[in-house]
């Protein structure tokens, strides 16, 4: 099995007020990732993601996407060190 890597995430568009976090939470439980996503007081979402390296790509393809009523128009991808440090992925406040 490959080794965890991590990303974090800063989400820009119509991404606060159209569930993008609790989809984010449902899309990273589906591929197995852990992390957090959290609402920044600019209107962005960040995020920091860490998993298998192709679970990892897959996230950030979903992050581009994002639920229906969102409009994502960009994702920033920064890379960080993946230590296993997550237990789960939640949603911060």
């Amino acid at each position: 099995m490959a080794e965890p890597i991590a990303r974090h995430l800063i989400v820009t568009g119509r991404v606060q007020g159209v569930f993008y976090r609790l989809e984010t939470q449902r899309a990273a439980e589906g591929l197995g990732i852990k992390g957090w996503v959290r609402n920044l007081p600019d209107g962005t979402v960040e995020a920091v993601i860490e998993g298998a390296p192709r679970a990892v790509e897959a996230m950030i393809d979903w992050c581009r996407q994002g639920p229906p009523r969102s409009r994502v128009d960009a994702v920033h991808v920064e890379p960080l060190a993946g230590d296993g440090g997550f237990r789960d992925f939640e949603i911060r406040y």
